[in-house]
């Protein structure tokens, strides 16, 4: 369930980790980036959350340790360390793809960047998942889980009369929501 990885962000974040980076794709946009750059993405998987530590070898040691304890305690199930630079690379390289393999799975796709407090990940993500059932229109989120800084990319066909209007109100829900929960409609594109 793509909250667990939600929550497991905000534990990271209580627990006083601040990752160097900390990224997230659900299952669509992982699937997404995978078949687009082959970054070795399991494909299965509800989430991928890329996170990345900095500094003396010793703190990223503890950092790595103390992430994957929490990871771990959230349901992960699969954990991948990266052996070498290389390896490194292209696991951001699929993060980095994931709007334009995205925007391959549909004519169009709508992108929102609300913010919201990192401790409200889970609900927002399942909320958001609910939503897209209810609307029948697939939204693939791509986002800094760090900042909580949201990108839902609802994917839909302006050529299919009133998908757009559907698409707009179901972005305007995705936005009320993020400010009932203490954040914001704007996050880093203003």
């Amino acid at each position: 369930m793509v909250e667990k990885a939600g929550d497991a962000v905000a534990c990271m974040i209580a627990a006083g980790i601040i990752p160097a980076g900390l990224e997230m794709m659900d299952s669509l946009a992982t699937r997404a980036a995978e078949d687009f750059v082959h970054a070795g993405y399991p494909v299965e998987a509800a989430a991928v959350l890329l996170c990345e530590s900095d500094g003396m070898p010793e703190v990223v040691e503890d950092e790595l340790a103390r992430m994957k304890t929490i990871l771990e305690e959230n349901g992960a199930t699969e954990i991948r360390v990266a052996r070498d630079e290389a390896e490194r690379l292209r696991f951001w390289a699929g993060r980095k793809a994931a709007f334009p393999a995205v925007g391959r799975l549909a004519p169009d796709y709508y992108c929102i960047d609300g913010t919201i407090p990192r401790r409200r990940l889970g609900e927002v993500l399942r909320q958001i998942a609910d939503w897209s059932l209810e609307y029948g229109l697939e939204v693939a989120n791509v986002f800094h889980a760090g900042d909580g800084n949201l990108h839902p990319l609802i994917l839909y066909d302006a050529g299919v009369p009133g998908e757009f209007h559907k698409t707009e109100e179901l972005a305007g829900r995705i936005l009320e929501l993020c400010v009932e929960v203490g954040g914001t409609i704007t996050g880093e594109h203003g």
